[in-house]
């Protein structure tokens, strides 16, 4: 199984009678799952359902899932309302009109709102047969199209994941071999500073103290576990991205424990080339925390 991005597009497209639609649907990194909806008046119910089902595809991510809907024009058709037309020349038969009012003609009588009616001939989306039905089986093809894609950008974040721990391992190996880090360095680091102490009138000093204090500066700038610890993390996550699925929580997690044992490394370096190691660390490893913020 593979990892997934949580950036994704997808768009499914129709025409069903009169109307012309399209589904969108853009998700973006999120701490949890949301998905926010916008839809035609009248198709409320569609959206809502389509919803759902996104929530139960996806597992991480903010999306916001759009209809847009629009509806061809057709020449309405016209039909005359027989009942308000008899009402109406009932209702003028019955007056006593003077000789200098003309009796109502056809057009006058047809212009008489309410006799002549306007059927459009198509019904609201929300009623219609046909609409309705094809809306639901595209957002199917919608979700599936989203899901691939995000599996795509997944493929690709894994590689660049992938690369990143390569480097780290890399930075672990140079740290493990720098000079600075052989016993005898550091003996010869710590005699020179005794020696130099002891010349700057510290001759009164308990040479046995001096030597305990060495040790535990030996011990406090011993970075074994820091780069055990790293060695654990690096293989800990290339098990995550061989395992795939909805990893990410996992792998941020790492991330975080990455960053503190290079923030302890840089802490104890008490070489330049161990210094500029650990900053080169650091660098890798908030590269490396950036990419893993968009791992499903």
């Amino acid at each position: 199984m593979a990892i997934a991005s949580m950036t994704g597009f997808a768009r499914e497209a129709g025409i069903t009678g009169p109307y012309q639609w399209a589904w969108e649907i853009k998700t973006v990194n999120g701490r949890g799952l949301e998905v926010r909806v916008r839809m035609p008046p009248g198709l409320e119910a569609v959206g809502e359902e389509a919803r759902n089902q996104l929530l139960k595809a996806l597992t991480r991510g903010q999306g916001q899932l759009n209809l847009t809907l629009t509806r061809a024009s057709t020449a309405p058709r016209l039909r005359v309302n027989q009942e308000a037309l008899q009402s109406l020349l009932g209702a003028i038969g019955g007056l006593s009109l003077p000789e200098t009012v003309k009796p109502a003609s056809l057009d006058g009588l047809l212009a008489v709102r309410g006799v002549v009616e306007v059927d459009e001939g198509v019904a609201e989306p929300g009623q219609d047969d046909a609409l309705l039905p094809a809306l639901k089986a595209a957002v199917t093809g919608l979700i599936d199209s989203l899901k691939e894609v995000r599996l795509q950008e997944g493929r690709a974040l894994s590689n660049v994941l992938g690369q990143q721990l390569d480097r780290i391992s890399e930075l672990v190996d140079q740290a493990e071999a720098a000079p600075a880090r052989q016993p005898e360095v550091i003996r010869a680091r710590l005699q020179a500073q005794i020696t130099q102490i002891l010349e700057a009138g510290g001759a009164s000093l308990d040479p046995a103290r001096l030597h305990q204090e060495a040790v535990l500066i030996a011990a406090r700038a011993d970075i074994r576990e820091e780069l055990d610890r790293l060695r654990a993390h690096v293989e800990a996550a290339r098990g995550l991205l061989s395992e795939g699925g909805p990893v990410g929580r996992r792998l941020d997690f790492l991330a975080q424990e990455f960053g503190r044992e290079a923030n302890t490394l840089c802490a104890k370096a008490n070489d330049v080339s161990l210094s500029r190691i650990g900053l080169d660390l650091k660098s890798v490893v908030e590269q490396f925390r950036e990419q893993v913020q968009n791992v499903e």
